[in-house]
């Protein structure tokens, strides 16, 4: 587990950003977030990521878990989580994680991982001893996963399901003419067919994806996306900008969006059908997303 926050490496000169691309700064709170998550030995994808909202988030007390883990079986150009042979699952995790949950008097828990293609069901019981722990320790919450693809298994898909998250969100990255790129061992198809089984199985669940720009896509196959997500059943949509976490190992950004065309995308994707839209420069999958899913419910 990695126990401290990504820094700067001053020998490597900042990228230009934009202005709209300001974060706060860190907080007495944050630091709090930070011993509890420590404290309690649990993985964040706000680390290991390297999320731009990190400051933001646990400064009002809010993380998202990332469990099994911190070493992925898949090397995606985007992402800066470690690439090598994980560890055997922790035991004991999930009650860790339900109670740091508890500890931060949590609404909406938000739980990930890295993907475990090594193990026999990809990690998928995992997650659902992780849902049932969370549920048990704090009933009135409700639980969101963001999950890998456990490669489209429908029996691996059940598994979570099973467990009854109130969000199965499985996001779909970017365009389909820039996965291969983005994320080599993922496929376009098999993301659409993912969240339409999920629909198949429980017709009730709310379901969520999430798309990155800046790669290199174009207006109108992000439009394309967007169709097809509604199309297979997705309920929930994210948009955000990619930001290149570190060195030139990782994908470069071609574009940074400003504000007003987040907007934009966001009026296309309710025309299209979507009721619950988070569409802005630093939306991340988790980000706010309690509110998102308050949004969906009250529709």
């Amino acid at each position: 587990m990695s126990n401290t926050l990504p820094i700067l490496d001053a020998a490597r000169p900042r990228r230009r950003l934009p202005p709209w691309l300001k974060r706060p700064m860190p907080t007495a709170d944050m630091l709090k977030t930070r011993e509890l998550v420590n404290g309690l030995k649990l993985n964040t994808v706000c680390v290991e990521a390297r999320c731009p909202n990190l400051t933001e988030c646990w400064s009002r007390g809010t993380a998202t878990f990332m469990i099994l883990g911190d070493e992925c079986t898949r090397r995606c150009g985007f992402c800066a989580v470690g690439t090598k042979k994980p560890q055997p699952p922790e035991p004991d995790e999930p009650e860790r994680l339900a109670e740091a949950a508890a500890h931060l008097g949590l609404r909406h828990v938000v739980i990930t991982s890295v993907a475990r293609d090594d193990l026999p069901d990809e990690g998928a019981t995992h997650f659902a001893n992780c849902i049932t722990a969370t549920r048990e320790r704090l009933p009135e919450s409700t639980i969101e996963v963001l999950v890998p693809d456990f490669h489209g298994r429908e029996d691996l898909i059940r598994i979570v399901v099973a467990a009854r998250p109130e969000v199965y969100n499985h996001n779909i990255e970017t365009v389909k003419r820039l996965q291969k790129k983005a994320r080599p061992a993922a496929r376009y198809e098999r993301t659409l067919g993912v969240l339409q089984t999920v629909k198949k199985i429980a017709p009730q669940m709310v379901t969520k994806s999430g798309i990155m720009v800046g790669l290199g896509e174009n207006k109108d196959e992000i439009v394309e996306t967007l169709r097809d997500l509604h199309a297979h059943g997705c309920d929930m949509l994210t948009i955000g900008q990619y930001l290149q976490p570190g060195d030139s190992k990782y994908l470069p950004v071609e574009r940074y969006y400003p504000p007003e065309e987040f907007d934009e995308l966001a009026d296309i994707a309710r025309e299209i059908g979507f009721e619950a839209v988070a569409s802005g420069p630093f939306v991340r999958s988790s980000y706010f997303a309690e509110t998102l899913f308050a949004q969906e419910v009250s529709k």
